[in-house]
């Protein structure tokens, strides 16, 4: 076994890894670029390394950067993680040129099941059936076309050296085919620097499901079961389990009979992942592709098996056999893993960016939490959403859920947004109770798309409020009722009941009248516009935790503060920032913005810009594209919402801007008609 183990990763997959280096008494190195400075990751290795500035393809992507910080510290052994590097051939070259092990298989297996398009010849030859489509090497754009139309719609192009749902297009209608390969390619080139993509025929309600695969250099292999991945969003995993429900022992025999022989046509030597896609009247698994690295979801099989996958990564790397045989591993109870993203499912799966405030990891029976942030991390535009994972096990399906579900609840961070109300709402839903699950899962328990609790955000209103009245007057327990004390709020003595604060509560534009009050009971009364008013209890729980109890409803627990001028609100990880304003300013602003409208193209969430399409002076048409932006390693075009010219660009490419900026302004078009 090597002493020293250098992780060239980062957020919860590294803390993972030193987590169980450091069990093995290995010294672990830990790598970070400008953006990762302060990083949780960076804190829990024995040592860390700078390795460049924030853009992953000059830090995280730069394999000699990686190297030389293996040779600088020392490192005997080079841990990939997933994402980044952890299928380049060329960091596994560089590290067996200067005698570093890699844990990990040899280069020629990552490279040849790397390519989608080689693994399906690989499948075939290993005769295992693969999704019918194109899988080519040419790439000219008209030959795409011609191989999309022998396919027929609905398909999806895929990044052939990709993953996750990077470079990902579903094409419905052919007309649009030009345009989603060019935004497929792009994305491709930009995660994974190769923009060679794949067709194949859309699988309508399927179900995505994998097998766990080891191997050592001894010729040993085994699997370790199945995982179910089939609720997704975007191509991206958002919650999966081991083993997978509903699913009939021929179904199951034939997942692992197609992935062992795929192993071991390939001579398999590490730990690695085949999926397959399984139409859901079909007994038929189509391979899609193998990752030759530890997968996202790999803690659902270690909780279903007991055993520790990092820790047999890193044997194997180091020469030993595998430590059991196929008759000795088995299956105890059920684990089910929802990945924490920072993003808002309210508002598109948009990207939330910041910086951690209050941060609690709840320990309960049967929950298990991967986590890379901490109280003061930062959330940056850099890199993927994901932030933590909370997984729920137990002895059947039902307590596992049961588990996960009171995770989801508890688990509490503060300053960004995060997915887990709507992680919650998936739990909870009757469908995902069932086992039913395919790909489209969201949208038969969502059917009208999935939103926020309006309850929710009406509680949250209140608590930006009261967080207002708590800051401006001290802690109702240190002194006197607060409405007491004068500042502004006078007495109504003749009617024998106090003054209300009236305010209007900005949202995304939108503006709602609030009017609180509390009566003679010590009850708040809160009033929206002209409902009628809300009894309901506020008790401070913490300086910056509010419960909110109404009289008739669900009490929650909001965590607010102060960031500037807005006031920052989160409950269940969705993140509110709201302005709060006086009715006269209030009016004041909507009279200044009112002449905006289509005038003004902003950013619709927080990201990078990296292309600027125009100019001052250049005529647009409606539908232009103006600005492309990315956040998270996504792309996102901003288009001009009617003709004009521009008149002003207010960002410049590389510029990393907050959800509302202006971009870019546009004057009226003026035609020789019209002059």
């Amino acid at each position: 076994m090597f002493d020293s183990l250098l992780i060239a990763n980062r957020g919860e997959i590294a803390c993972r890894v030193i987590r169980t280096a450091r069990r093995l008494g290995l010294r672990t190195i830990a790598v970070y670029s400008d953006a990762d400075a302060g990083a949780r990751h960076v804190r829990e290795a024995d040592a860390a390394v700078r390795i460049g500035p924030a853009d992953s393809t000059r830090s995280y992507l730069d394999s000699e950067a990686i190297v030389q910080a293996a040779l600088a510290t020392g490192a005997a052994a080079i841990h990939p993680g997933y994402g980044f590097l952890s299928e380049s051939t060329e960091l596994v070259r560089r590290c067996m040129a200067h005698g570093i092990v890699w844990v990990g298989p040899r280069a020629e297996v990552i490279e040849r099941m790397g390519s989608k398009i080689e693994s399906k010849r690989i499948a075939a030859r290993a005769d295992v059936q693969s999704v019918p489509g194109y899988h080519g090497d040419a790439q000219d754009a008209a030959l795409l076309l011609e191989e999309a139309r022998k396919i027929g719609a609905p398909l999806l192009i895929k990044a052939s050296a990709g993953g996750g749902g990077k470079g990902m297009r579903r094409v419905d209608d052919l007309a649009g085919f030009a345009a989603q390969l060019d935004l497929a390619q792009r994305e491709a080139k930009r995660a994974f620097g190769d923009e060679k993509v794949l067709i194949e025929k859309l699988i309508e309600r399927p179900r995505h499901l994998e097998v766990q695969l080891a191997g050592d250099t001894h010729g040993n292999l085994v699997h370790l079961f199945e995982r179910e991945c089939s609720i997704q969003r975007n191509y991206q995993k958002v919650i999966e389990e081991a083993p997978a429900p509903n699913l009939t022992p021929l179904v199951r025999e034939r997942l692992f009979s197609a992935a062992l022989k795929l192993g071991r046509e390939i001579g398999y030597d590490s730990l690695g992942t085949v999926e397959f896609v399984l139409a859901e009247s079909s007994e038929t698994p189509y391979f899609l592709e193998m990752n030759t690295r530890l997968q996202v979801e790999h803690p659902v099989t270690e909780q279903m098996t007991g055993l520790d996958l990092v820790e047999w990564q890193i044997r194997i790397a180091a020469g030993e056999a595998l430590p059991l045989a196929q008759e000795q591993i088995a299956v105890s109870g059920w684990a089910i893993e929802a990945r924490i993203n920072c993003e808002d499912p309210a508002h598109g799966h948009r990207p939330e960016f910041g910086t951690v405030g209050r941060y609690v990891e709840p320990s309960l029976p049967g929950l298990r939490v991967d986590s890379g942030i901490a109280a003061g991390s930062i959330v940056s535009p850099h890199y993927d959403s994901m932030v933590a994972k909370l997984i729920g096990y137990g002895s059947t399906r039902a307590q596992a859920v049961d588990r996960l579900r009171d995770g989801l609840v508890s688990f509490e961070v503060a300053g960004i947004g995060t997915n887990q109300s709507l992680l919650a709402a998936i739990v909870d839903a009757p469908l995902f109770r069932s086992g039913r699950l395919t790909t489209g899962f969201l949208g038969e328990a969502f059917p009208g798309g999935w939103h926020d609790d309006a309850a929710a955000l009406h509680g949250a209103r209140i608590a930006a409020a009261l967080l207002a009245l708590h800051q401006r007057e001290g802690r109702a327990t240190d002194a006197a009722d607060p409405w007491q004390q004068g500042s502004g709020y006078r007495f109504m003595a003749a009617a024998g009941r106090r003054a209300a604060m009236r305010l209007r509560v900005a949202l995304d534009g939108e503006e709602v009248a609030l009017s609180i009050e509390r009566d003679a009971q010590g009850l708040w009364l809160a009033r929206s516009g002209d409902d009628a008013a809300e009894p309901l209890r506020a008790q401070w729980l913490d300086d910056d935790v509010l419960l909110v109890s109404p009289r008739h409803g669900v009490a929650r627990r909001y965590v607010v503060a102060r960031d500037g001028d807005v006031t920052v609100v989160n409950h269940l990880g969705t993140r509110w920032r709201f302005h709060l304003l006086s009715e006269v300013r209030a009016l004041a602003r909507a009279a200044s913005h009112a002449d905006a409208q289509g005038d003004e193209i902003r950013s619709e969430m927080p990201g990078a810009v990296t292309e600027i399409r125009v100019a001052p002076g250049d005529a647009v048409a409606a539908g232009d594209v103006l600005v492309v932006m990315e956040a998270m390693k996504l792309i996102f075009p901003l288009v001009a919402a009617r003709a004009g010219v521009v008149a002003m660009v207010c960002c410049n490419a590389g510029d990393v801007v907050p959800r509302g900026q202006i971009l870019v302004k546009l004057e009226p078009l003026i035609t020789e008609g019209a002059a």
